[in-house]
């Protein structure tokens, strides 16, 4: 070294602690190190004289950084890694600077301070200040440590999960932020602060006290001071979640509440069954007298043996039993209770003692035996309903299932005269007496029911048919006797159906309704009889029942068709007007009558639906006539259902003004059991009807009890005489004389006569001679279709001259107002012969 020109520099960089290294920039090899850095790589001097920087570095980007001079941070102190000779990587302090000699050259100083003490120590402060943290935040508590002047040295995970803190919050240093948080949370912030200002002008205080928080849970907070040589540096606080132990707390002081003032009767017993505790309405239940220590299973030791073995299984199966017992009170008197009893056990399953619930039934068995008396009777008659017979029957069957016995199925006839004419309290009076003779009837075992209404059924014990019979004709006998009540005498007459077991079915229910079919057959007879259900009876049933379900789905199935019969002026051959005809073929019937659907219809109801179907085929069918140039009255028939709906008028006029029909080419034929009625709703829409200027005709006449002054009052165009009436022309001597007399009764009262059914000629001119007007029947068509009808009008109007066409065309289009016999007139000039 005595040649080198940095000697001076280097003798002194021998003395140094730090590693010093001199390096040639040219090469970057070693030309110089000290003491310090042969000892920091273990290396000697005369080995690391001219090695490579490189082969010293053990950083990678060292390695890099060495490869170009320029890379290379001059006056920086940074931190990096040498290789020792052993292998072993040194942390270590560097700096580089370039220095030039006295010759003017340039130099590289590269000084290396060994950091692997330091890192030692704070690997070690940073481990101890991670166990520190991780004590910390395993605490069960939240914890926060604050300084004297109130900053936030530390808070764990705990807090901010107790406290529910916001992200946001917990990703910013922001004291302040934090406190001001806690601070919001509190129900009671004016208190919260008082105790914070307390606890600053008392640095030594130990406080413990509950937060509420807004969002309902409850926090204990405790804080103490945080001392540093037995001096307040701060203060800790803890904070736990006591929510749940304050409910429990809460609930057993509920529960303490709940034991004393419960209606229901509780005590307690110990692991022996003695009781220990009861709460008044137990002390009341059981009454004065019971010494303490009483066993529990004493109060029920009359029960059926095995009874506290059931309890015992049932503590170790579910943990409870549940049942009705009847409790021994302490003057011997007898309790029906509800009793639930329950075991509490350790946490090993040793019982500790047990729990029992009573609660008096002496009030719920009264209810319940009334209530069972109310379900099995009739209100009204208090005699036994279906539900109790349906049991009676049950039991007899399951006891002698051959024997035989009766059912019995009894109806009031016209019982409503009686209610509409009285009123319903005055029937169920009546109701009254005769459940009370029908009773007189009956023997022990026999059971009389009221199924509802003025309907009855009677259960006959071990009784034959000829004996069923002699019951149901002394029931007769008996109901024949006048009944007096209010001192008004009257009748009441009942009809009978009866069904034997097992011959006429095996259940209460399949009797029932054989014997009211029986008894539907014996009033279709005649009423005031009795008779005996016959398979037959059900099979006409089940065909009418068929039938009806068949008639509902022809009208969507289009099974049903309107057809037209003509009705024929008696001078001139033309056809005047035509009646709507309903006509029904079914897939599987075939054609059905209307003589047997259309009563039907009515029964069920359906001729309201099927009324308004026909009525507006009709009216669109005249309509279309009309525009064609042809003009003639529809005559459709009408119920009284149908005439008993509030808007059928309404609907009359929506069905003309829609299709543009004028209402004098409209008919609607009624019967003089409709006209006879006096119900308000058919006498104001006969009224409305005429308003309108639909023409109204009595259909049938003289077939009802006629009574001639609706004649009078009822705004009628036409008479029908009755086909029947029409048959016997012109041999039946009494047939003419009251065709005759309808004919003169009509040219009285200025009506039109037409005459139904006429099928022959011989008819024709003996009505003609009458002095009838119209007629309809097969003698001139049947019931057609409406292009047969339309054709055949055609042909009356080909046969007129121009004139009588223009005539015919302007009274029906520009007169729609006529009345109706005008109407007529002007429509049979439109009309030529039928064939």
């Amino acid at each position: 070294m005595s040649t080198h020109p940095l000697q001076a520099w280097c003798q002194a960089f021998d003395w140094m602690s730090e590693a010093v290294w001199v390096v040639a920039p040219s090469s970057l090899t070693v030309v110089y190190a000290n003491r310090a850095a042969q000892q920091l790589v273990g290396l000697p001097r005369e080995q690391l004289q001219g090695c490579h920087v490189r082969d010293l570095a053990a950083a990678p980007q060292d390695v890099y950084r060495w490869n170009d001079l320029a890379d290379i941070a001059q006056g920086q102190v940074t931190y990096t890694q040498v290789l020792h000779a052993s292998g072993r990587v040194i942390p270590v302090e560097q700096c580089i600077r370039q220095i030039q000699d006295a010759h003017g050259a340039g130099w590289l100083i590269w000084t290396l301070m060994d950091r692997s003490e330091q890192d030692a120590t704070e690997r070690e402060l940073e481990s101890l200040l991670a166990e520190l943290r991780a004590t910390l935040d395993s605490a069960a508590d939240g914890m926060l440590v604050c300084s004297a002047d109130g900053q936030i040295r530390a808070f764990n995970h705990k807090l901010a999960e107790i406290w529910a803190m916001p992200n946001a919050l917990l990703l910013q240093r922001n004291d302040s932020a934090v406190l001001a948080f806690l601070r919001s949370q509190v129900q009671q912030p004016k208190a919260y602060d008082q105790l914070l200002e307390q606890l600053g002008q008392q640095p030594q205080l130990h406080t413990c006290d509950a937060l509420q928080l807004l969002d309902g849970r409850v926090v204990e907070r405790r804080s103490v001071p945080l001392l540093r040589h037995g001096v307040p540096a701060g203060r800790i606080f803890s904070f736990r979640d006591i929510t749940q132990a304050t409910e429990i707390q809460n609930g057993l002081r509920v529960a303490a509440q709940v034991f004393e003032s419960s209606l229901d009767a509780i005590f307690i017993a110990d692991a022996k069954g003695a009781i220990v505790k009861t709460n008044p309405a137990c002390t009341q239940l059981l009454g004065a007298g019971f010494p303490e220590g009483t066993r529990a299973t004493e109060l029920f030791d009359y029960c059926e043996q095995g009874w506290q073995e059931e309890v015992a299984r049932a503590w170790g199966d579910v943990g409870y039993w549940e049942g009705n017992r009847t409790l021994q009170r302490a003057n011997g008197s007898l309790c029906a209770v509800r009793l639930s009893w329950v075991a509490s056990r350790d946490e090993h399953g040793k019982l500790q003692q047990s729990v029992g619930f009573m609660r008096d039934l002496t009030q719920q068995q009264a209810a319940q035996q009334q209530i069972e008396q109310l379900a099995f009777s009739d209100a009204l008659t208090g005699l036994p309903n279906r539900l109790f017979l349906g049991q009676h029957v049950e039991r007899a069957i399951a006891e002698s299932p051959e024997s035989s016995f009766a059912v019995l199925f009894l109806d009031l006839d016209r019982f409503k005269i009686i209610n509409d004419s009285l009123g319903h309290q005055f029937g169920d009076r009546v109701l009254k007496l005769v459940a009370q003779r029908l009773q007189s009837c009956l023997r022990p075992h026999d059971v009389l029911c009221r199924l509802g209404g003025d309907e009855f059924v009677l259960y006959l014990h071990h009784c034959q048919m000829p004996n069923s019979e002699r019951v149901a004709k002394r029931i007769q006998d008996v109901m024949r006797e006048p009944f007096g009540l209010d001192g008004l005498g009257f009748s009441v007459q009942c009809s009978i159906g009866m069904a034997q077991y097992p011959d006429h079915g095996r259940s209460l229910d399949e009797l029932v309704k054989q014997a009211d079919t029986a008894m539907y057959r014996v009033k279709a007879n005649g009423k005031g009889n009795y008779g005996f259900y016959e398979p037959a009876m059900s099979t006409g049933l089940l065909g009418r029942m068929q039938m009806e379900h068949a008639l509902r789905q022809a009208l969507s199935h289009e099974a049903l068709r309107v057809v037209y019969q003509p009705q024929v002026e008696m001078a001139t051959g033309r056809i005047v007007a035509c009646e709507a005809l309903l006509r029904w073929t079914d897939p599987q019937l075939g054609v059905v009558s209307p003589a047997v659907f259309i009563p039907l219809a009515e029964e069920s109801g359906f001729i309201v639906k099927m009324g308004a179907w026909v009525l507006e085929q009709s009216i669109r069918e005249a309509a279309r006539w009309l525009k064609q140039g042809v003009a003639i009255q529809i005559s459709v028939n009408v119920s009284s259902l149908e005439l008993l709906q509030p808007d059928f008028a309404v609907r009359v006029s929506g069905l003309l003004s829609t299709y543009s029909l004028p209402a004098c080419w409209l008919e609607l034929e009624l019967t003089e059991s409709v006209l006879l009625q006096k119900e308000p709703v058919i006498v104001q829409c006969i009224e409305q009807l005429a308003a309108l200027g639909v023409q109204l005709v009595i259909d049938d006449f003289g077939t009802g009890y006629s009574n001639l002054a609706y004649l009078k009052r009822m705004p009628i165009s036409k008479l029908k005489v009755d086909q029947s009436f029409v048959r016997g022309l012109p041999q039946d001597a009494s047939d003419k004389a009251i065709v005759e007399a309808v004919v003169s009764l009509g040219r009285a009262l200025d009506v039109e006569i037409v005459a139904e059914g006429v099928e022959t000629q011989a008819q024709r001119e003996m009505l003609q001679s009458m002095g009838c007007g119209f007629y309809q029947g097969f003698l001139c068509a049947p019931g057609v279709e409406s292009a047969t009808v339309l054709a055949m009008l055609r042909a009356q109007t080909a046969g007129m001259d121009v004139g009588d066409m223009r005539t015919g065309a302007t009274a029906s289009a520009d007169s729609p107002a006529l009345p109706g016999k005008a109407g007529r007139k002007v429509s049979a000039k439109t009309a030529t012969p039928s064939s």
